[in-house]
């Protein structure tokens, strides 16, 4: 049922699972499908991965894509080590699942460190954290990669407002169009590619080091990109589901 009235017959479907409440019943609604036999784009296991993001950095990682020095913490008698490992503060802390900025903080010392973990573990949905080097000559801007198929298709700068260090849309961050270099393009793909993802917002941070990926989404939003750039990135998406069903039929 959609609005209320019976759907008419689908062919292929775009799975857009976006919801941290409730995740993983819309993600097996998805996997619902797939087992009904319907084509899919953006299958289950690639947007579990995708949003998992211990996961997705062991993946990359293994991969020899470079992300940021990262450490996984479960236990507070391991954080000093933990800091120590990821270069010192500031540090990035992210949860596990998280979207649109949520779930990320940066901690700037010792005492706030605690302080935060302690309202993070007590309240949040898993006790495992990522800790996160503090890239600074990114200057709080990173950039987002918009991969379907094979290409990116467009791509936009995002910087934090001021006071945040976060450069999401929904956190209230500027976005401009930008041209990504060939290894930026090259990197976007290849992450997309491994998540076994159709489409994507491949987010990457420009270090000293060379490009970082941060995170890869499996349901990218659309409002930067829309104001930014005349590509229409959503009709980009549609035309290439229409030619992969039509493959798939042949």
């Amino acid at each position: 049922m959609y609005k209320g009235k019976k759907m008419k017959k689908c062919d292929i479907l775009i799975s857009r699972v976006g919801s941290s409440l409730g995740f993983d019943v819309e993600l097996s609604t998805v996997k619902q499908f797939q087992l009904m036999g319907m084509p899919v784009i953006n299958k289950y296991l690639a947007v579990a991965r995708a949003k998992n993001k211990l996961r997705s950095m062991q993946m990359l990682t293994k991969a020899k894509i470079r992300v940021p020095n990262t450490v996984v913490v479960r236990r507070f008698e391991y954080l000093d080590q933990a800091i120590k490992q990821v270069g010192g503060y500031p540090v990035v802390i992210k949860s596990a699942f998280g979207m649109q900025g949520t779930g990320v903080a940066i901690i700037e010392s010792r005492r706030s460190l605690y302080s935060a973990l302690d309202v993070l573990w007590r309240y949040g949905d898993a006790n495992i954290l990522l800790i996160q080097e503090y890239v600074a000559e990114s200057d709080n801007s990173d950039y987002r990669a918009f991969v379907i198929g094979d290409k990116v298709v467009a791509a936009m700068k995002r910087k934090a407002k001021k006071g945040d260090f976060r450069s999401n849309v929904h956190q209230g961050g500027d976005v401009e169009s930008i041209e990504l270099t060939e290894e930026e393009r090259k990197i976007a793909v290849r992450s997309t590619k491994l998540m076994g993802l159709d489409y994507s917002g491949v987010d990457i941070m420009r270090s000293s080091n060379g490009p970082l990926v941060v995170e890869v989404n499996a349901n990218p939003g659309f409002a930067g990109i829309n104001l930014v750039t005349s590509i229409d990135v959503p009709a980009a998406l549609v035309d290439y589901t229409v030619k992969k069903y039509h493959k798939l039929t042949k």
